[in-house]
């Protein structure tokens, strides 16, 4: 008795457990909240699959429930002999065609929409505008352990957070430049494998502008084992109108960034560009140029919404990763504060500098 009230509490646990993680979608990061024709077409599949499996379930557990109560020893008796099937056509038939036409009924779309999602012959066609402007393609590059984004058409180049207009489709050249990583943004679509060896191409929609959710963008992650701070590299996605992206283009293309603004942050640039600490060898501080920097550009640094790709975006969690990488993504590439200024740890003069001159790089208004 004491046994089975404690198989039913566990039971309702694990019940009651299912509600609550039945709501922890969120529209920046779920799979089951599409927010992209790519990312729609794949949940509609997911759905298709789910309700081929139930129907098969509910028939299987029904066939079982008649036959334990229709044919019960303790109703028809030691002695009856069931009616032997054994040859019926009719059956043969049935349980050959039933699975055939299941099996159909997930093939065919599941075959003509991985077609239709690698099909990338439109990647370098004009738009239907007819102004010469191509449909936006994107470099992209996995690092140890953050994102390098590449835009060829317009110049510019871009790190952590991933920049895109809405409703239009937008292609990725994806290539990692040390081991292997996977390219995904759950609530668009993905993932893809990104591969030191060969570039993989495919595309994405974007159906929502980002300013419209809490965090104001959406999240993206590696979904390949790559190392110790795997779990770490994540990186952002802010959609927005044409006429917005447009202009963000525009503050992009700029040559020289905008000049910084009071005493505290004059000292941080002077010091990110002095011989001692040399940040500017590794981080630019323009968007334009071209890709393949040792580390994230940070034109856009004042204008992202975490520190390290998931620390919160304040000068606070900034100093300490200056001070100290290692701690909070472990094997990555980038030094210590002691290797940076000449075996001297960083005062809190200097990162008080530093941070304040790296919160004042935006492109944004």
């Amino acid at each position: 008795m004491v046994n089975g009230l404690k198989k039913w509490r566990l039971f309702a646990l694990l019940s009651a457990l299912l509600v609550f993680l039945a709501g922890c979608g969120q529209k920046e990061i779920s799979t089951l909240i599409p927010a992209g024709e790519v990312a729609a077409d794949q949940f509609n599949l997911l759905i298709l699959s789910s309700a081929v499996m139930l129907f098969v379930i509910v028939v299987v557990v029904i066939i079982y429930v008649l036959a334990l109560v229709k044919f019960r020893r303790s109703k028809l008796g030691d002695e009856l002999i069931p009616e032997q099937v054994e040859g019926s056509s009719r059956l043969e038939f049935i349980w050959t065609a039933v699975p055939i036409v299941l099996l159909l009924i997930l093939a065919v779309p599941t075959v003509y929409s991985t077609f239709d999602l690698a099909d990338i012959s439109t990647m370098d066609v004009e738009a239907e505008e007819g102004d010469g402007m191509t449909n936006l393609t994107v470099n992209v590059t996995g690092k140890l352990y953050w994102w390098e984004f590449e835009y060829p058409e317009y110049g510019i180049v871009t790190a952590q957070e991933l920049v895109v207009p809405t409703d239009e489709r937008v292609y990725f050249n994806l290539i990692a430049a040390d081991v292997k990583h996977s390219f995904w943004i759950p609530s668009i679509g993905g993932k893809l494998d990104v591969n030191p060896e060969n570039v993989n191409t495919f595309y994405l929609t974007f159906d929502q502008e980002s300013s419209e959710l809490d965090d104001g963008v959406f999240y993206g992650k590696c979904a390949e084992l790559c190392g110790p701070s795997h779990a770490l590299m994540d990186f952002k996605v802010k959609t927005m109108n044409a006429e917005d992206f447009d202009q963000w283009v525009a503050a992009m293309q700029e040559e020289e960034p905008a000049p910084v603004e009071g005493d505290l942050a004059q000292q941080g640039e002077e010091l990110f560009g002095a011989d001692g600490a040399g940040c500017i060898a590794c981080h630019a501080t323009s968007g334009t140029g071209t890709s393949g920097a040792v580390g994230p550009n940070l034109a856009t640094f004042g204008d992202r919404n975490r520190v390290a790709g998931y620390l919160e975006h304040d000068e606070e969690n900034l100093k300490n990763w200056i001070s100290d990488p290692q701690e909070y993504k472990p094997g990555n590439l980038m030094p210590d504060d002691e290797t940076l200024n000449g075996g001297e740890p960083f005062s809190d003069q200097e990162l008080d500098a530093l941070a304040a001159y790296l919160m004042g790089l935006t492109v944004e208004e």
